[in-house]
């Protein structure tokens, strides 16, 4: 569906929510919803990265299909915050080139930058592509100096483009109006937080996820099929990807501050910070892979959906060949191994600002918007 076309449909529902206002303790979307009269776009864009997806509202309203009025909170913001993704991305140009929201994809494109590892390593060190000893020697697979200068330019840019895109959303949700019945905080209509209260209460909020169980013991799965499982899988997926950065960061303090040169031994920080986060991965990405599969279609759109899986694989990809090149470093498959790693690597670092990682993003700014509204209404 056209933005447009998700624009109009989003004020509508939420006209007729505003009307209604039974759901208004069930999440931070409807007490935001009521301190506004009419909705435009960047209204639209901050509900819909406000909105957590619990699914509760779905079940309670009494105008949800097959009522004429067809209203479905979770599924229109759930298409709008998709769009917006797209929206406030960039380089735009660049973020048209991963608009193919699909599992399949994010596999290709993991499988091309391993060929491209792959080439210049069969010209410069066939012998060590496919090593006979058991040193489990990575750099001379890839030097480490190429690692740092690509990965670490590859990661400076992916930064930046994050940067921009929160800039963006910011900068559109908290836009001036023309419009004086569009009732929102002073600061936040400027842009401006004052002090550090909102942004505490945002980030307490995220890390707990608390509004994956707003109403209710947990979001719902289906109407009145309530269990704690997607909390809990965003939370083994979020902090075992933590637990990973904090494994490449340790390891490159250890390289670049010590001298001490990877592999590291099975008991060292980097490697149980590594296994500890990959296993969490696992376990939180298959769980919300299960999940997805058996929620109810009617909780969200199906671009969310393509987004959340070409995600998903690729996290499990990283973390599964991570894994395994930790217990096979010391065998000959390690070189083909450790290129297809690092070309799942760069292709999760490529697309985190153009897929469903930056939600993180985008949520806890909207998170801050609304503790800031709140604070100034």
């Amino acid at each position: 569906m056209p933005l447009a076309d998700l624009i109009e449909q989003g004020a509508h529902t939420m006209s007729v929510c505003n009307a209604c206002r039974y759901c208004e303790q069930y999440c931070p979307v409807f007490p935001a919803m009521e301190r506004r009269f009419t909705f435009e776009k960047a209204d639209l864009v901050y509900l819909a990265n406000l909105c957590h997806n619990c699914g509760e509202c779905l079940y309670a309203c009494q105008y949800a299909p097959p009522h004429e009025f067809g209203i479905n909170v979770p599924a229109t913001l759930a298409r709008i915050r998709a769009a917006s993704y797209d929206d406030f991305a960039w380089p735009r140009w660049l973020a048209a080139r991963f608009r193919d929201p699909s599992a399949r994809a994010a596999l290709g494109l993991a499988l091309v930058f391993s060929v491209a590892l792959a080439i210049p390593s069969l010209a410069i060190a066939p012998k060590e592509l496919w090593p006979t000893d058991r040193s489990g020697n990575f750099y001379g697979v890839l030097p480490h100096d190429v690692m740092v200068k690509l990965f670490g330019g590859v990661f400076a840019f992916v930064l930046v483009a994050l940067a921009m895109g929160v800039h963006r959303f910011w900068r559109h949700a908290t836009a001036a109006t023309d419009d004086p019945t569009r009732q929102a905080g002073p600061a936040a209509s400027m842009g401006r937080v004052r002090g550090i209260g909102p942004i505490a209460r945002a980030l307490r909020e995220a890390l707990t996820l608390r509004y994956l169980h707003p109403a209710s013991v947990d979001c719902v799965a289906g109407e009145e099929d309530r269990t704690p499982w997607r909390r809990r899988c965003h939370h083994f997926t979020f902090y075992g990807f933590l637990l990973c950065v904090a494994s490449t960061t340790v390891g490159a303090i250890y390289h670049t501050v010590f001298g001490w040169v990877a592999p590291y031994g099975y008991t060292s920080v980097p490697v149980l910070l590594g296994t500890a986060g990959g296993f969490g991965v696992i376990v939180g990405a298959i769980g919300l892979l299960a999940l997805r599969r058996s929620r109810d279609v009617a909780l969200a759109s199906e671009a969310q959906h393509g987004l959340d899986e070409s995600f998903i694989a690729l996290l499990l990809l990283t973390v599964v060949t991570g894994l395994a090149l930790l217990m096979l470093r010391q065998r000959p498959v390690m070189g083909p191994l450790l290129i297809v790693h690092l070309g799942a690597v760069l292709a999760l670092f490529v697309t985190l600002p153009y897929g469903k990682f930056v939600h993180g993003l985008y949520r806890v700014a909207a998170l801050v918007l609304n503790a800031n509204e709140e604070r100034q209404s």
